[in-house]
């Protein structure tokens, strides 16, 4: 298998769809569209999905039975890993920050549907991941079993595939939708999207420029993070593409909040308005986060310039029940 061809388990229902955002392109006077990534399976849907395509068949090559990762409690990554280890007959364990909570909600009763092993640490212990690793491998193997370890969001190396290969769907969709944008907006929580757009662009020859805003952490973490991911990539798959120092890495900050999974009472408008107003369904972890990031720099900030502008809906349904509370 040649390096620009690695292993790939089909997962998702790809590819998925892109369609114009009529009402809000009407409302701000641009011209939006929006890639569907929440329609790429319905269990496993979104994002995660396309990074585990390429880790998940790396797992397979390496004989692995049982599917290790980290994530919060309610981590739409931990969802996907779980799944995907169901429909492939391995098993999974997951790592969550955080105790457990009295109800099983959202993607957390999807873990447990699907017999997931799941541990609950303290922020303390959660960030000792090469320990409880090492734990975890040791207890599977007296029981035959070989773990593989994924890391949180999927996002490595070998995950950037899944969004170099939706850039290159975007090509396609491009083509024959005669469109051209000049701004692609995602939600940047663990880099992998975001990192595989901006290869996928450079290798697909993509003249719209990648912006991510992050949802966790901050510019300069993310510029270090898909810097190393990328350069990760180059050396295992393709030494003669260009170096993360020679591809633009370009972070919105501003629209986290107050931290992670907490969201405020505009996120939960901006879920609002784009149900009611294109029948489409955001998350307030993620999407929400992300979506309201993109209308506040169209209105006033770096995407005011952009007339053509496409938003990557990366998934995250199941975060919406947890909090329900806030949505009506």
């Amino acid at each position: 298998m040649n390096k620009y061809d690695p292993a790939r388990v089909a997962l998702g229902r790809l590819p998925t769809p892109i369609e114009r955002l009529e009402k809000l392109s009407k409302k701000y006077k641009k011209n939006i569209w929006i890639k569907r990534d929440d329609l790429s399976e319905t269990a496993l849907s979104g994002n995660k999905v396309r990074k585990l395509e390429y880790i998940v068949a790396e797992a397979l090559e390496n004989k692995a039975d049982v599917l290790v990762t980290w994530g919060a409690v309610q981590s739409n990554h931990c969802r996907a890993t779980a799944i995907a280890a169901a429909k492939l007959g391995m098993k999974s364990h997951l790592v969550l920050r955080g105790s457990e909570p009295n109800e099983a909600d959202g993607n957390l009763l999807i873990d447990k549907l699907v017999n997931s092993r799941i541990s609950f640490q303290t922020p303390d212990e959660y960030g000792k991941m090469d320990e409880t690793y090492e734990l975890l491998q040791t207890q599977y193997e007296k029981e035959g079993k070989k773990t593989f370890r994924i890391p949180v969001g999927g996002s490595n190396e070998t995950g950037l595939w899944g969004y170099i290969n939706c850039a290159r769907e975007l090509v396609s969709d491009f083509k024959n939708i005669g469109f051209n944008p000049e701004a692609i907006v995602c939600a940047t929580g663990s880099g992998g999207t975001q990192g595989g757009l901006i290869l996928g662009a450079d290798l697909h020859q993509i003249d719209g420029q990648i912006f991510g805003i992050n949802v966790c952490d901050n510019k300069r973490y993310f510029e270090n993070k898909i810097g190393e991911d990328i350069n990760l990539w180059s050396e295992k798959y393709s030494p003669a593409t260009s170096k993360a120092t020679q591809l633009q890495i370009n972070i919105i900050e501003g629209y986290v909040g107050e931290g992670y999974g907490k969201a405020s009472a505009e996120i939960f408008e901006t879920i609002r308005e784009v149900a009611e107003l294109e029948g489409i369904l955001l998350d307030p972890v993620y999407t929400g986060k992300a979506f309201h990031g993109m209308i506040s720099e169209i209105e006033n900030g770096c995407l005011a310039r952009f007339q053509d502008i496409l938003f990557i809906h990366t998934g995250g349904i199941f975060g919406i029940f947890p909090h329900k509370e806030n949505m009506v």
